[in-house]
């Protein structure tokens, strides 16, 4: 996520903001496209620190972490969100729906939490939280969902309002995904709001939010070819992937059409969000966006998890890079597997390799650098225990390079705990820097971990760009019921 610091609580525009975004290709004509090889020109190395979530203006990045299946005062899958304050001592604290100031009450099966996104909504320089609870009954309009935007201050998250749903009785799931983003290039974050269920209309909400919830405009995106039952938007994404200054909007969906996972570039504009120049990305159902390669256009990273790749039998998942140019994406691609050269370990049916992704610097070079998620890694003997690769950026700043990857598992030395089954160690991730020391740090959730109650592991990144930590996160650190099936570190805010 290559965007610009804040040392102050100043307003800013996620314009830099490249990290988010969708799958690998196809032409929206039919038929998918062939990726080629292609070798990027090196650019001067940038400031790529990641533009990290700030909720308190104090210079420092904040997490969002999500336990969407908690259960709040008795009420099982209710949900819970907690962030980690960063700073020399990192505070959590655990928000549901219940918490003083957020709206509404914590029932069962609301999984509040279900998706999560940062931005300075309100324009008052403190990032606030947008937090879907998909499973929210509505007066009559049953799972009909909500978002709730909890505000930004000096002393954290406090207070919040909710965004209406525009098209109620439909119990669609309102509030999963979520993607802030500039869309229109007027320096406000803005807000997509998808709906899990049967509803592949999007909603995106201008930014200038009251502290009512009340945007500054409202308009729909009805993107192409994403349609059927049951198949609204999987997830969404944003980056500025041609180099216009407003952010993109990538969309994870599902076409009944072909039957096929279909993911679809769609440009920012003056007026926000177009369909025109839509561009069909290939397959996969995580995404990040971010300038691997310094040339000033956010790169497409695309997590194809399932074991059938787009060009046949590619084991344990793909993780394709689509570079982008002025015209969107396609402007070179790369494709790396666990058998790429410089990779640890090897692909295997059912690993997952790029079931999560995120980029940030972590060894503080001035160059991205990728960690992609296999939370379905058998170690040892352990299913499903999972692992973590860290891919980095090529000192040339000509992109990531797989030369001098490095896997990491609970068993690894520096990372607490030991692998065990169905821990799923991996199952999201997301680099910080939590303790302003210039390199982006690792958190890594588990979702799996002590009978799915979940944890999380932040991992700091050493000077020489290895990482280590001292302890995990769990669900008694931050005062999350063990009942049921908690699942914390389930997905972190973009």
């Amino acid at each position: 996520m290559p965007k610009h610091k804040r040392t102050s609580p100043l307003p800013r525009s996620r314009r830099g903001r490249l990290a988010a975004a969708t799958a690998t290709a196809a032409a929206l004509t039919g038929g998918l496209l062939t990726l080629t090889a292609t070798t990027a020109t090196a650019a001067p190395a940038a400031a790529v620190q990641p533009d990290d979530a700030d909720f308190n203006g104090d210079g420092t990045a904040d997490l969002a972490t999500s336990a969407p299946h908690a259960g709040v005062g008795g009420k099982d899958r209710a949900g819970q969100v907690v962030v980690t304050y960063g700073g020399a001592e990192q505070r959590h604290v655990a928000y549901s729906q219940n918490s003083a100031g957020v709206p509404g009450t914590a029932e069962a099966g609301d999984v509040f939490g279900a998706d999560t996104a940062y931005g300075d909504f309100d324009g008052d320089g403190y990032d606030d939280l947008a937090v879907g609870a998909v499973g929210e009954d509505v007066g009559t309009d049953v799972d009909g969902g909500t978002v709730q935007i909890l505000w930004g201050s000096p002393s954290g998250l406090s207070g919040g309002a909710t965004v209406a749903d525009p098209r109620p009785t439909k119990h669609d799931r309102f509030g999963g995904p979520l993607q802030a983003g500039d869309f229109d290039g007027d320096g406000k974050d803005d807000l997509a709001v998808g709906a899990a269920s049967g509803a592949a209309t999007l909603d995106v909400f201008d930014g200038g939010f009251s502290r009512t919830g009340k945007a500054g405009d409202h308009y729909t995106v009805l993107p192409p070819i994403i349609s059927g039952d049951d198949a609204g938007a999987f997830n969404l994404h944003s980056g500025d992937v041609n180099g216009d200054g407003k952010d993109d909007l990538i969309v994870d969906g599902f076409s009944t059409g072909d039957g096929y996972n279909a993911n679809l570039w769609l440009p920012g504009s003056a007026n926000g969000v177009t369909t025109e120049g839509v561009q069909r990305l290939p397959a996969g159902y995580i995404t990040d966006v971010g300038d691997t390669d310094g040339d000033g256009f956010g790169d497409v990273i695309i997590g194809l998890t399932w074991d059938e790749g787009i060009a046949g039998a590619n084991k344990g998942g793909t993780v394709y890079v689509v570079k982008g140019n002025p015209n969107g994406p396609y402007g070179g691609s790369q494709a790396i597997t666990q058998d790429s050269p410089g990779v640890p370990g090897g692909g295997e049916n059912g690993d997952n390799f790029g079931g999560e992704l995120d980029l940030g610097d972590i060894n503080g070079d001035g160059h991205l650098d990728l960690v992609v998620g296999t939370p379905g890694e058998d170690l040892d003997g352990v299913a499903d225990a999972g692992s973590i690769t860290v891919i980095y950026g090529a000192a040339d700043g000509s992109g990531l390079s797989t030369a001098g990857a490095v896997m990491y598992s609970q068993d690894t030395p520096g990372v607490p705990n030991t692998n065990e089954k169905n821990d799923f160690f991996g199952s999201d991730v997301h680099v910080d820097d939590l303790n302003a020391d210039g390199r982006g740090d690792v958190s890594v959730g588990t979702q799996g971990e002590n009978g799915s109650n979940g944890a999380v592991y932040t991992l700091d990144a050493l000077p020489d760009g290895s990482l280590a930590g001292t302890s995990g996160t769990y669900t008694s650190t931050v005062g999350i019921s063990s009942a049921g099936t908690p699942r914390f570190g389930t997905n972190f805010a973009d």
